[in-house]
Order: C-alpha cells, then structure tokens, then sequence
C-alpha cells in the first residue's frame, strides 16, 4: 500500500508521522503521477482528488474508488479483494 501527495517529502513525513501511517507516502512534485491517475486535471492544479486504485499482483488496475471517504475506505477496500 502506497499513498501519494503533491507535497514535498518533508511535508508528508510530518503528516504521516502524525496521523501514523503503516504505509508510506510519496511525494508527487510534478504532479506526473496525479495527472496520470486522474487526480488533477492539469499540471496548474494546486491540490488533488482524493482517490484510490486497488491494484492487482500483475500491475493491472481492479478497481478504481473514485470518491474516498476516509473513515469507511480500509473496509470497502478489504470487502473487494
């Protein structure tokens, strides 16, 4: 499990640190990923979408959580593998 954020490195280990994280969190600085994954519309973007990809051991995409709720996602991503 991986999460990603436009914020720098330093920015994220804080954040992680704080909300204890048991994954890790890369920073997406040239919103290449974020743009890739549909999580901004264009490289102007300031923040992005909070979205979630379950992928599979062969690299392809399960499914795709286009809305993200915190709070309920570990479960709704538990109920699909």
């Amino acid at each position: 499990m991986l999460g990603v954020s436009l914020d720098k490195p330093a920015a994220n280990q804080k954040f992680a640190t704080k909300y204890s994280f048991g994954y890790d969190l890369l920073s997406d600085e040239t919103k290449k990923m974020a743009l890739a994954y549909g999580a901004i519309e264009d490289l102007d973007a300031s923040s992005a979408k909070r979205i979630s990809y379950l992928i599979g051991p062969d690299g392809r995409i399960r499914k795709a959580y286009a809305t993200v709720k915190a709070g309920d996602h570990p479960q709704q991503v538990l109920g699909d593998l």
